[in-house]
Order: C-alpha cells, then structure tokens, then sequence
C-alpha cells in the first residue's frame, strides 16, 4: 500500500486518480478528518495525518510499504517532513519525496526548505527517491488576466523555463513507486522545450487567437501585487527568491526523464494551453 501525503494538493490529487487508473491501492492522506470520511464512505482507502504532529504518522503508516512526500510549502515545511522521515525510518518504509528544481543547489527559499530533507533521506539508511519538478505549466491557470486582460503579470524572468505538467509529474510519481530500480535515483523533471515568458505570451496568442502580453514586472512590484491578491509574504518572498534565481539561467534544461520513465513524451506548453482553452478564455 502506498500512503500520499499531500493528497489534496494539484500533485497527490493528480497521482491519486493516477493509481486508481492503474489499479494500484494507494492511501489518501488528509488533514482534514472531514475529508478522509468522505473518502472513506465513497470506497476509498484515506487517513488523517497532520505532518506538524509526528504521533499521528506511526498509525497512517501501519500497512504502507512506500510513502509519497511532499509537504505544504511554508516557514515549517522543512520540519513537517522531517517528521515523516524519521516516522518513516522508525519502521523501514520507503520514501518517494517531491521537491523541486535545483533544490541541491539552494538558490531560493524553497530549495532551502527541502535540501535538509533530501539530505536527511540520504542519510536515513531507508530505500528513498527523489523527484525535482521544474516550474509547473498549472501555474499559468492562477492568472486569470490571460482570460480578462490578455495579459499575465509576473516577476521579471527573461530566460528559459522547462515548465513541466503536474499529470506528467504524477505520471513519473507512479512509475517510481511502483516499479524497482529507482531507489537512490534524483530524477530532474521537465516538459520537452524551454520557454521565456515572452514566448509563453506568443503561443497563447497563436493558439487563443487574440493578443496575450507578458507584463515583467520589477521584484518590488510583484512582491506587492500578491501581496494585494491575499498571497501570504513568505510565498511572495519566496517566488521572487525562485525569479532571481532563474533569471540567471539553468531553468532551461529539458531532461528526458518523463519520456523515458514513462514511455510518452511530456506535455508541451501549445497542448497545455489547448487542453485548457476554456480557462484561458
């Protein structure tokens, strides 16, 4: 049985409906006791688990063979998962843990938050896997302005991104924790081609056949415009941690890994958009 932590967030609930597809039992894991019993009474396998309170993972984890890591991103992320490691090393269950692009490197704040994790995952002794997404193509779906204004405002990023797809990343997910040969294994994952924001802006025009600008806005400017959106400070801080990062280069790798781990290419920004046309207007 493999537990999803995360299991309501765009990747647990993607790798869930992922398993189910394939047939592989997976337990849902929730903070939300109200949520796990509506699994429950649907037919689901689901738990109530809070990362934050390690005597509530020993029981989610009776029964797992492998369990699916990802915290909510926040100043306790680093330490909520750490609780699970060490829960997860108390009874020799292999680890799956997500983190994200470069996080070996530390360039921002959300790299920090997971490297001491990856860190403690290799020293734990136990069988673990490490996935690092780059920037996912389900962000463009936060910026309602590509539907009301045809534009997007974002901080400025003038180099190429690899953005990859949460279904691909879900898809990679299962691979992993389903078959053998990955314990031990980073995995980089991508989509198939690396875009600038200006280039994002250019396709969505080409396929929504109406104008879309991309509005760079100076770090100053987007830290207060999320700020205005309800954005917590430490997420704001954060993404423009991540801009400054990328706006040096290196989030333009393209990595075989999705084709490779999964036997169909990654999703590619045009067939993104054209999959969800209606949300982009």
């Amino acid at each position: 049985m493999i537990l999803v932590t995360g299991a309501s967030g765009n990747v647990g609930s993607a790798l869930l409906a992922r398993l189910a597809a394939d047939g592989v039992p997976a337990r849902a894991a929730y903070r939300d006791p109200r949520r796990t019993a509506r699994v429950i009474e649907s037919g689901g396998h689901a738990v109530t688990l809070d990362l934050a309170v390690p005597d509530s993972l020993a029981p989610a984890l009776d029964g797992i063979d492998t369990v699916f890591l990802v915290g909510a991103t926040g100043p306790a992320q680093t330490t909520h998962e750490l609780n699970m490691v060490e829960a997860a090393r108390a009874v020799g269950t292999r680890v799956v843990k997500l983190s994200v692009w470069r996080a070996d490197e530390g360039l921002s704040p959300i790299a920090r938050l997971h490297r001491p994790v990856e860190r403690a995952l290799v020293a734990s002794g136990l069988p673990w896997t490490i996935l690092r997404p780059n920037f996912y193509l389900q962000n463009f779906l936060r910026q309602p302005s590509i539907r009301e204004a045809g534009e997007f405002s974002l901080p400025l990023i003038d180099a190429p991104i690899s953005f990859v797809d949460v279904g691909d990343i879900a898809r990679v997910a299962a691979r992993v924790l389903t078959t053998e040969g990955h314990d031990g294994r980073v995995h980089g994952l991508t989509g198939p081609e690396a875009l600038t924001y200006a280039d994002v802006a250019e396709e969505f025009s080409r396929i929504l056949g109406r104008p879309v600008r991309y509005v760079a806005l100076p770090d100053d400017e987007a830290r207060a415009a999320m700020l205005r959106r309800g954005m917590p400070q430490f997420h704001a801080d954060a993404l423009i941690g991540v801009a400054r990062a990328y706006r040096n280069g290196g989030a333009d790798t393209v990595t075989s890994t999705v084709p490779d781990l999964t036997g169909r290419a990654a999703l590619g920004f045009a067939a993104f958009v054209r999959r969800n046309r209606e949300a982009f207007g």
